[in-house]
């Protein structure tokens, strides 16, 4: 079976593997944060990237096949914005007016000087534009393992905003469509890793370091997404591309052999599971992914960094649940359905101006749409 005959935009695991790689990034962040250090430099750099490289290896196959199935700049960016923006402006806000606060009178500090000083402002304003130019909120959070910094997840977003607009202007330049892009990409992305200093942590990262990443992951997941009749769906490959994941571990960045694999993994998984429990339509992976940090920081604060961390990243994941619901439920769907309306509106305004016929050549193209595409 081939890639685009078994993926079903309908029927697939790709939310459950979302989330389940947002799960993996606590897992991660759990060990720094507990003042605990990884022995083992292959497993150390695994933990430390598949969660991250994962989700943009999907965002890369999900966006690009938005892209094609609806080439319109428009729909695109409104989107990508809605997707994006919203819950990121709640986390900054919840963070620097709730969390940062709490945890100043957990320690025995003043939490209405914090809230009615100018450092809430001032962290959500510099922060705004996606760009993370202030970590802390007021010198908060303080006295736990890894301080001054509240979300560690949330300097991926620029690079990812950056590849949805790479996707756009390839598009506009009449090369998303052409099969030779993706790979060509791929192969001047790992080059550049390789020259670059290898990303670790810890480390002294660089934009040059993290835009190639994401160059590397993004542009795998298009590939799968671009060659999709040509590449087998299979669980024995599925279980070959793990194998090679694991064992470039052993290099000093894995992902110059192991970034197509990880991306074959876990895109073609997703694909392949068309079990109806983890055909999951109630997507929390964002929400726990920019909840995340915050969340296992304030559980620090509040005295349980001393806990095994393994101890930590249950508790911890359990109780990124409840603020990732309250993402998904009161931000992300609400902006995902105001999406809807917006591309239901625009259709018929151009139905109108097209008269009967333009209306009649619509319909299928809108009833071709995924209402999971954009997610």
């Amino acid at each position: 079976m081939k890639l685009g005959s078994v993926f079903d935009p309908r029927n697939n695991a790709l939310n459950a593997c979302r989330l389940a790689l947002a799960t993996e990034v606590i897992l991660f962040h759990s060990f720094p944060l507990t003042g605990h250090v990884v022995e083992s430099k292959a497993i150390l750099q695994l933990l430390f990237s598949v969660g991250v490289d994962g989700f943009f290896a999907l965002s890369g196959f999900l966006v690009t096949a938005s892209w094609l199935r609806n080439p319109s700049s428009r729909d695109y960016f409104i989107a990508r914005a809605l997707r994006i923006l919203p819950g990121y402006y709640v986390v900054l806000a919840v963070t620097a007016f709730v969390i940062a606060p709490l945890s100043v009178a957990i320690q025995g500090g003043s939490a209405a000087r914090l809230l009615f000083s100018s450092a809430p402002i001032e962290y959500m304003l510099k922060n705004s534009a996606l760009i993370q130019l202030q970590f802390d909120v007021g010198g908060t959070p303080r006295d736990i393992p890894y301080p001054g910094i509240w979300n560690a997840s949330l300097w991926s977003l620029v690079f990812e905003v950056m590849c949805y607009i790479a996707v756009a202007g390839l598009g506009l330049l009449g090369l998303a469509s052409r099969r030779w892009t993706a790979p060509v990409i791929l192969i001047l992305a790992t080059i550049a890793a390789i020259l670059l200093p290898p990303l670790t942590f810890p480390g002294l990262w660089t934009i040059p370091q993290l835009a190639v990443r994401s160059a590397i992951m993004f542009s795998a997941g298009a590939l799968l997404y671009q060659w999709r009749d040509v590449i087998p769906a299979r669980w024995s490959l599925v279980s070959v591309s793990v194998v090679i994941v694991l064992a470039s571990g052993m290099l000093p960045d894995y992902r110059v052999i192991g970034a197509l694999p990880l991306a074959y993994a876990v895109v073609v998984s997703g694909v392949l599971i068309k079990n109806k429990r983890m055909n999951i339509q109630t997507d929390l992976s964002y929400g726990v992914y920019i909840y995340a940090s915050p969340t296992q920081q304030f559980l620090a604060v509040a005295g349980l960094a001393s806990l095994n961390p393994f101890v930590f990243f249950i508790v911890s994941a359990g109780a990124t649940l409840v603020p990732a619901a309250f993402s998904w439920f009161l931000v992300e769907k609400r902006a995902l359905a105001l999406k809807s309306r917006l591309k239901r509106k625009h259709a018929d305004q151009a139905a109108t101006r097209a008269g009967p016929a333009g209306s009649d050549s619509l319909a299928p193209r809108e009833r071709a749409l995924s209402p999971r595409e954009d997610s």
